[in-house]
């Protein structure tokens, strides 16, 4: 009620039919009588109905002056416009558009001209012709007091003409009284569709103008509001969005078969045979020759300023400002009770420039944080955080021949292990864009991993499998590179480790007896739980020739007063092409110190023998790395 209205009626022989401007003093929709949502019609005063899908409303032409009023500019009452828009001008503000009363094209662009006058502007370009313009008017039409039925004011607030009513005889005529009695004009919305009607009705009620009432001062979001956010974000696929690498295309013409790792679609193995085996096949020939993996899911987190190497520290478990340029370093971060947060590498480019290379499902999560610790200890001019995930693509290849393939690539860097030896840096070009091969393995073979411009890199994604061909390359999914670095005893955050998993139970236990400065986590390092002597630690399981792999979470077991109780679990387990064997990670109580040790494991009520061994289970000297 009390305002105009188009209505549209999209049923009738199929086509769209709109009534525009109808004037609904004391009207109502009517719903359908099956599903409360669905609107058949307005029912007018005069006791027409007419049939309708939908009902807009119209909030009047009330200029968004939230930014203006936010830099304390007083409002000013507009006839013409029947609403309130920026008066006296305020220092260092200029207004343009809306802002400025216009309701044409012409005078629109106008006042964008002269707002940049203001500013000393002395190129502003003249207005272009925009031809013969309809005049606009805007015609007020306000709720009146002591309407019949309920007619609503607020739509997001279930505000009525009622309860301004009620305000006025309360004695809460002050326009903040008013919107805090009734809560007119709050939250998410801020008056976009309800406050001027709000206004208005208790000026008619109170005998004032509207420009006596006044109003607040609008707080932002000075955008217009989604309705989504108003109605919740359980909305089907929209409610966690999958995120798509950018050579999805590519992976599915060479037959990728796509799961969903941590909120992205990536690519589980290769091929249109029987999984396992694909998989199996995947992971033996990356041993022997050299396989192609798409790893731009990986975090790129630039750190930059002055005092970026202080923050880094910070954030770290191990000490990173020490890291020469031009190198990487593995690391952990920690959660402020000292469980292990993220792990991944660190590349120093340059005195004051990290890269935070994290976990894939935790880039978001790592943003903030660094963001946050940012915010409480250094301004934006001493440390300047930038998420540049999504503008790069990071391809990997890993393998015997891996130097061999990117040679093959001329991208115009030294390859060697003088020039570029392992957990080092080079920047290099390709096709004209520059590209950075860092030397980082997850999978304990030679490996260089090459990030490139997002938009760039199925060009060089094509050319690494061209030049694959003479190395007999293998792409690889996910699931063969999760053998891979299983057979060396790397780690995943979120699989191999707990929430209770501190750095000394996986082994690395230097930075807490070493480190005096401070780090995020390292009070909880030294608790009583912390330093318990049954902590569970990270090792290796292996069972017996011939015998299937152990159950990924299958407990450790031991009797204790005739009960059996748990020791641990298996966090990790597969069949190893390359070794022949099965292999596993698992977390057990005081594992570190049982190697060569066989306990009980047990699952879905079958128990089995396992030894306990150190976590890596091939080339434990490190050789690959440089074959």
């Amino acid at each position: 009620a009390g305002a105009l209205v188009t209505v549209v009626d999209c049923r009738r022989d199929g086509g769209a039919q709109a009534k525009t401007g109808i004037r609904v003093l004391a009207g109502r929709t009517i719903a359908a009588a099956r599903g409360r949502n669905a609107v058949q019609g307005v029912l007018l005063d005069d006791g027409t109905a007419l049939a309708a899908d939908c009902v807009l409303v119209s909030g009047g032409w009330t200029p968004t002056v939230h930014l203006f009023s936010q830099a304390k500019g007083e409002l000013a009452w507009s006839d013409q416009l029947a609403a309130f828009a920026p008066g006296e001008a305020v220092d260092g503000i200029g207004v343009a558009g809306a802002m400025a009363g216009t309701v044409s094209l012409s005078e629109t662009l106008a006042s964008g001209v002269s707002a940049l006058d203001a500013f000393g502007s002395s190129s502003s370009p003249a207005p272009r012709n925009t031809g013969a313009e309809a005049t606009l008017g805007v015609v007020s039409l306000w709720p009146k007091p002591k309407a019949k039925g309920r007619v609503w004011i607020d739509y997001q607030s279930d505000v009525t003409a009622k309860d301004v009513e009620l305000a006025a005889r309360e004695n809460f005529v002050s326009v903040e009284h008013l919107k805090r009695y009734t809560t007119l004009g709050m939250a998410t919305d801020q008056g976009k569709t309800s406050n001027l009607n709000g206004l208005a009705l208790l000026a008619e009620i109170t005998g004032r103008a509207i420009p006596e009432v006044g109003t607040t001062t609008y707080r932002p979001p000075f955008t217009p509001v989604p309705f989504a956010s108003l109605a919740g974000t359980r909305r089907g696929s929209m409610h966690a969005p999958v995120r798509r690498l950018p050579l999805e295309a590519n992976h599915r013409a060479a037959n990728g078969v796509f799961q969903e790792y941590g909120g992205w679609l990536r690519p589980a193995f290769y091929g249109s045979g029987e999984a396992g085996a694909a998989i199996q096949e995947e992971a033996r020939r990356a041993r022997q020759s050299v396989a192609l993996f798409d790893g731009s899911t990986l975090g790129k987190i630039d750190v930059i300023g002055p005092r970026a190497a202080e923050l880094v520290d910070f954030m770290y478990y191990n000490t990173m400002s020490t890291l020469k340029p031009g190198h990487c370093r593995y690391g952990f971060m920690l959660s402020e009770n000292g469980v292990v947060f993220d792990d991944g590498v660190l590349v120093r480019l340059d005195e004051h420039r990290f890269i935070v290379s994290c976990s894939s499902s935790h880039v978001a999560a790592v943003h903030v944080r660094l963001e946050e610790w940012r915010q409480d200890r250094f301004g934006r001019d001493a440390v300047y955080i930038h998420n540049a995930t999504a503008q790069y693509a990071t391809l990997t290849v890993s393998g015997p021949n891996a130097r061999g393939l990117v040679e093959a690539l001329d991208l115009g860097a030294a390859l060697d292990d003088a020039s570029l030896p392992h957990m080092a840096v080079a920047t290099g070009r390709f096709a004209g864009d520059e590209v950075r091969i860092a030397r980082v393995s997850f999978t304990g073979d030679r490996s260089y991993e090459i990030s490139i411009r997002a938009d760039r890199a199925e060009a060089l994604w094509e050319r690494m499998r061209q030049e694959g061909r003479a190395f007999d390359a293998v792409l690889l999914g996910l699931e063969s590179l999760m053998i891979l670095r299983a057979e060396k005893g790397y780690i995943v955050i979120g699989k191999d480790t707990d929430g209770n998993i501190m750095p000394h139970d996986l082994g690395v236990a230097g930075p807490r007896t070493k480190r005096t400065g401070e780090y995020v986590g390292r009070r909880s390092l030294f608790t009583e739980a912390a330093n318990r002597s049954d902590r569970d630690q990270l090792v290796g399981l292996t069972v017996r020739d011939g015998e299937a792999p152990l159950a990924t979470g299958a407990h450790g077991v031991e009797k204790s007063g005739g009960r059996l109780r748990s020791v641990g679990f298996v966090t990790s387990s597969y069949h190893s092409p390359t070794l022949g064997r099965p292999v596993a990670l698992a977390l057990i109580e005081r594992g570190a110190a049982r190697h060569g040790e066989t306990i009980d494991v047990q699952h879905l009520g079958v128990v089995r023998q396992a030894t306990i061994v150190a976590p890596c289970a091939f080339d434990p000297e490190g050789s690959r790395l440089h074959a």
